[in-house]
């Protein structure tokens, strides 16, 4: 039923964005229209950090010891159940995790955050600037992998649900990936 719902918002979102001079970006967050494209196949909860299972909550607090939990959502997508953890650093910094669950377990599978493109080493911005796909990224998500990989997502103007284009560094190595990253 809050799948519909959120459908129902964002189909009302763009079709009054039609009728005025504001983008549909304008009316729902980035973040928002990312969720509602995530919706397609995907099962979504939201959860309140307190109702977190103890293990996601150790495993979160382990990976970003001192993070304080601002919100949580657990996600059925392929056949895999993943939670996004997010909240601040000691630091005050934002941080997201994805946690991944591994039989009875849960595994850190990414640590994300947003960063200015300016900010991005050197080797992610000349090969994405020499990628067949030019990007001028409006928002970039740096995520450390598992696999000690970095990942960073190019966000479009006016594409907030998708990256239009991602990074990988690994092994000291930037490459444009031709398949969206798993996580």
């Amino acid at each position: 039923m809050k799948t519909m719902m959120w459908y129902a918002v964002a189909g009302a979102a763009v079709a009054l964005a039609g009728c005025t001079n504001e983008k549909p970006a304008d009316i729902a967050s980035a973040s928002e229209v990312a969720e509602m494209s995530a919706l397609a196949g995907d099962i979504i909860t939201d959860v309140a950090a307190a109702d977190l299972p103890p293990e996601v909550m150790a495993t979160a607090l382990k990976a970003i010891p001192g993070m304080t939990i601002s919100e949580a959502k657990r996600k059925e997508r392929d056949g895999r159940v993943y939670y996004d953890v997010e909240g601040k650093r000691p630091d005050g910094s934002d941080v997201e995790l994805d946690l991944l669950q591994d039989g009875t377990a849960f595994k850190v599978v990414e640590i994300q955050r947003d960063i200015a493109w300016a900010d991005a080493p050197a080797d992610v911005r000349a090969t994405a600037e020499a990628s067949a796909k030019t990007v001028v990224p409006v928002r970039v998500i740096e995520s450390i992998e598992s696999d000690g990989s970095v990942i960073y997502e190019l966000f479009a103007e006016g594409k907030p649900a998708k990256p239009s284009l991602e990074v990988r560094v690994k092994d000291g190595k930037a490459e444009v990936l031709t398949e969206e990253w798993p996580h």
